[in-house]
This record gives C-alpha cells, sequence and structure tokens, in this order.
C-alpha cells in the first residue's frame, strides 16, 4: 500500500463511528474563523458566536472553541483548557515552498524552518491563539 493511499474502511467498534474532528481552544471564534477560511481554504460550516464555530476542508473538520463553549470548559481539577501544544492538524499541500512564502507575506507566524526527510517536507506554523499547523508535501 502507498504511503499517501487514503483508508475508507468502516470501524468494526461497537462504540466509536468516525472520527467527528479536530478540537482547537482559540480565544477569538471569529478571527480564527477569518484565518482558517482566508489563509488556509476552509470552509466555514456553523458558527455560534462568539463561542463556537466549525470549519471543514473537504470532510475533515475543526472546531473552534472560544471561552465560552462547552468544549472548552475547565477540568474538574479547575485545569483551564487554553491553546497551543504540539498535537496538531496536518495539512498536506503542493508546492511547499511557494505556499510558505505567500503565508510569510501576509505575516503568518512559524515555529520552525522547512524540515526535509524520506517522506517528504515539513514545516509548523501557529494559528492566531497559538495552535499548530504542519504543512507537509510528501516526497514524489
Amino acid at each position: 500500500m502507498r504511503n499517501d493511499a487514503r483508508v475508507h474502511e468502516t470501524s468494526t467498534h461497537p462504540f466509536v463511528r468516525d472520527v467527528h474532528g479536530v478540537r482547537y481552544q482559540v480565544t477569538d471564534v471569529a478571527r480564527a474563523i477569518a484565518f482558517y477560511t482566508a489563509h488556509l481554504g476552509f470552509v466555514l460550516t456553523h458558527q455560534q458566536l462568539p463561542a463556537f464555530a466549525s470549519v471543514a476542508f473537504g470532510d475533515q473538520q475543526v472546531l473552534l472553541s472560544g471561552p465560552g463553549a462547552s468544549g472548552s470548559r475547565p477540568m474538574p481539577s479547575g485545569q483551564p483548557q487554553v491553546p497551543g501544544g504540539w498535537n496538531r492538524l496536518v495539512l498536506r499541500v503542493d508546492n511547499l515552498a511557494a505556499f510558505v512564502a505567500a503565508l510569510k507575506d501576509v505575516g503568518v507566524p512559524f515555529r520552525n524552518v522547512m524540515e526535509s526527510g524520506p517522506g517528504g517536507h515539513q514545516i509548523q506554523l501557529d494559528d492566531p491563539d497559538g495552535n499548530p499547523i504542519e504543512l507537509f508535501e510528501p516526497a514524489h
């Protein structure tokens, strides 16, 4: 099987049906919507401003939870849910170098420089709240 092959099998787990999406904590939902739609090509699919929105790319969904969203409430220990971290959304892209240059031209912050490995090239950027996004161009 090729590394980039898509698997479309139905889960046989008795409770888990599918992946609903990736949730990111954000401080300003409207600003996050603008970032994902203007810079990364996502489409707004639902919003309940100022607390929540979802954006999609194809059948993949990112849930943007602001401070007032139920998905942002503190844990029972009192620990707040905050943006950032190292787990990340990975977007497969064409012409990574050109895309990076275009994003830098509009001031999008990057966490690192482009890395290359046997599988391809990748770089990490931050959304406006510091949530990481990896741009990945597979080796050809």
